[in-house]
């Protein structure tokens, strides 16, 4: 399987792109991106871009690929909607819509939020613009479409992209996992590897979803 990954200078993307490096079912990985990885291994081929919006849709380089695992994002602290919306929702649905011209049969796997508001309509302005993508997304027409909506997540230990409270996650996880159900970022990137090859029964994976799709019995 050949994949995108995106957001891989983030917890979650760096622990998805670490996944599919070490995963045998991945045989080429391309990371799209504003800055390096930082990684290097013989699977992994690096595009880098300084504007996602500035991609357009005849781009080769994206070209003949099975997945994106799309973990690009920002927390919305500190901002206002118009400019969440930008990056949230205008960036990732333009992005998308280039692979989906380039790579007809894709998979898009998107990653999202716990708590979610698919109804666009409620009080929480980064939950309705994360809804509000994910409904966008879905109606893009791509082969498979899925939203990944973790909560509590356990970083790898080899992750070197950590920022503030992420570096401390590791050693409070087993007790914050007696109130949250939790995923570590590795089963996220499995997931999203399983649910690419064997589909899922819903295009909105919680938590537990994530777990179960990550560790089939």
């Amino acid at each position: 399987m050949k994949v995108i990954v995106t957001g891989a200078t983030g917890m979650v993307g760096e622990g998805v792109l670490i996944e599919c490096l070490d995963n045998n079912q991945i045989e080429q990985v391309l990371y799209v991106g504003r800055k390096p990885s930082g990684k290097s291994h013989p699977k992994l081929k690096e595009y880098l871009v300084p504007d996602f919006l500035s991609l357009t849709s005849g781009d080769t380089q994206l070209a003949d690929y099975d997945a994106c695992f799309y973990c690009a994002g920002i927390s919305s602290v500190g901002m206002d909607e118009a400019q969440y919306t930008h990056i949230t929702y205008d960036t990732t649905l333009h992005f998308a819509k280039v692979l989906l011209d380039q790579n007809p049969n894709l998979t898009f796997n998107f990653i999202s939020g716990s708590h979610t508001d698919s109804s666009e309509n409620g009080k929480v302005m980064w939950a309705r613009v994360k809804g509000k993508t994910e409904n966008a997304l879905k109606a893009l027409g791509f082969k498979a479409q899925y939203n990944f909506r973790p909560g509590l997540m356990k970083p790898d230990k080899t992750q070197i992209h950590l920022k503030g409270f992420n570096k401390y996650i590791t050693f409070l996880y087993p007790i914050m996992g007696l109130f949250f159900t939790g995923c570590t970022v590795r089963e996220i990137g499995r997931a999203m590897i399983a649910v690419t090859k064997i589909g899922y029964s819903k295009n909105v994976l919680e938590a537990i979803d994530i777990k179960k799709a990550a560790n089939p019995k």
